[in-house]
């Protein structure tokens, strides 16, 4: 039987952990942060070592029955952060993180610590050092609705395919709009942050107003 002291310690590593983890979702201005990440690994923790002990008193041998539920209780959790916002679905990074700190929780709750220490870590590392590389890379891409309206340009339309066309970038759900005054045109585009600025500064000039909004793709 393992001693109060042991368990305590193996709940405190559980609770250290979702804190460091839950601190970088805080910064973030994520859901699930700091109280949050350290429940979520303090309770898997405490499953993993109830799942052990109440086998043992029982006569069990089945000692992970209780541990091996947690993989399907805590998607419940993790789907309650995953969102539709502005066209876009958010939330799956968080939710991805509360999974992972669940395994990190039953690593200590099991007194496996460098395991967990070392799942800790490698989150840590995916939340935050992957960020400057997708930034990077210009990876992070979002379905957009551009308005481009031009004072009598007639030219407008044939320069922004021609843009498109360069940055190889297929647009959807054309429209154009053509009267004496003005020429209006719409458009969808699945574009970078990156794509984003070179449009506006290849575009954007004395007479032509150009309009980006996050649009939620329609799939046929």
């Amino acid at each position: 039987m393992l001693s109060f002291t042991g368990v305590v310690y193996r709940l405190l590593w559980a609770a250290f952990l979702g804190a460091v983890i839950g601190v970088e979702r805080n910064i973030r201005r994520r859901p699930a942060g700091m109280r949050t990440s350290m429940c979520v690994c303090i309770g898997a923790a405490l499953f993993t070592l109830l799942s052990s002990e109440i086998a043992r008193l029982v006569g069990d041998s089945s000692g992970t029955r209780i541990a091996s539920n947690i993989v399907q209780g805590i998607g419940f959790l993790g789907a309650g952060v995953i969102l539709r916002e502005r066209g876009s679905v958010v939330g799956l990074t968080t939710a991805a993180t509360i999974f992972a700190e669940a395994a990190i929780g039953m690593g200590a709750g099991a007194g496996l610590y460098r395991i967990s220490g070392a799942g800790a870590l490698m989150v840590l590392v995916a939340l935050v050092a992957m960020v400057p590389l997708e930034n990077k890379l210009d990876l992070k891409r979002r379905y957009m609705r551009f308005r481009i309206s031009a004072d009598g340009d007639p030219h407008i339309l044939s320069e922004a395919r021609n843009l498109f066309a360069e940055m190889n970038v297929a647009t959807d759900n054309l429209a154009i709009s053509i009267s004496e005054q003005k020429h209006v045109i719409t458009f969808d585009a699945d574009v970078s942050h990156r794509q984003q600025e070179k449009i506006l500064a290849g575009l954007t000039r004395p007479g032509v107003h150009i309009e980006m909004k996050p649009v939620e793709r329609r799939y046929e």
